[in-house]
């Protein structure tokens, strides 16, 4: 049986899943530089009949050389043909994960409008409407981004790990940045939800990202707790571009 072959070159990590035909992800991997070994052996292990490659980080020639020789291979990129409708003025600056996971939400959601939550490098968030129209949505400083930004542009203030938190009165320098940063992440997006929410009935808001185990449980909304997102947009962008591939 053959399977899809979804590869994401993101600015942190690098990614690549294998989906079978239903759509389940069936094998997964991800490195900060992943091997084109690796992903040879995917291809041959699972028989991939399609593939899918969106670089938002570095460029890498040699998996997309390699997946074009041995797969039918879509290059995703503004040009591509879509499953929903990008209705954003400058739709050649928009980032192809951002697309993606837009897409995903409205895969996965057909019937809601979906306000998708991605909280990684930066906390990004998009709307798409119930008839598949993408909107726009907004972008700010992620998680690690401004405990870094504080230890930065300050003398004085300690560099801090992320950790969960259940407090937000800080006892000390190191707490303090802690309930700064995490609460005043979680009440960016709660408020984003409630201003969202109060315009749009019938709104699914998904969390996704590496940040989103530090701040769901924050989250004072109902929200659908979602992993590898981007891939999955990816793979649904796969599908319609190969739908008639026997």
């Amino acid at each position: 049986m053959s399977n899809y072959l979804a590869v994401d070159i993101g600015n942190t990590l690098q990614k690549a899943a294998v989906f079978s035909t239903d759509g389940r992800i069936i094998e997964l991997k991800e490195e900060p530089n992943l091997p084109l070994e690796t992903v040879a052996d995917m291809v041959s292990t699972f028989n991939i009949r399609a593939a899918i490659i969106s670089n938002v980080g570095e460029k890498r020639d040699d998996i997309t050389s390699y997946l074009s020789d041995h797969s039918q291979l879509v290059q995703f990129s503004h040009n591509t043909p879509l499953p929903i409708q990008i209705d954003y003025a400058t739709p050649g600056t928009l980032g192809l994960d951002r697309i993606a996971n837009a897409v995903a939400a409205h895969t996965q959601f057909p019937h809601n409008h979906t306000l998708s939550i991605q909280a990684g490098t930066c906390l990004v968030i998009d709307f798409v409407t119930e008839d598949g129209r993408y909107l726009g949505g907004s972008i700010s400083p992620g998680l690690e981004m401004r405990m870094k930004a504080l230890q930065h542009f300050t003398q004085r203030l300690p560099k801090v790990e992320k950790r969960q938190i259940s407090i937000y009165i800080g006892s000390t320098t190191e707490e303090s940045i802690l309930a700064g940063v995490i609460n005043g992440l979680s009440d960016e997006i709660n408020g984003a939800i409630h201003r969202y929410s109060m315009d749009f009935d019938n709104l699914k808001v998904i969390l996704t990202g590496g940040n989103k185990e530090d701040l769901q449980n924050s989250i004072k909304y109902s929200i659908f707790a979602a992993s590898n997102f981007v891939l999955i947009g990816l793979y649904k962008i796969l599908i319609y571009n190969v739908k008639g591939l026997t």
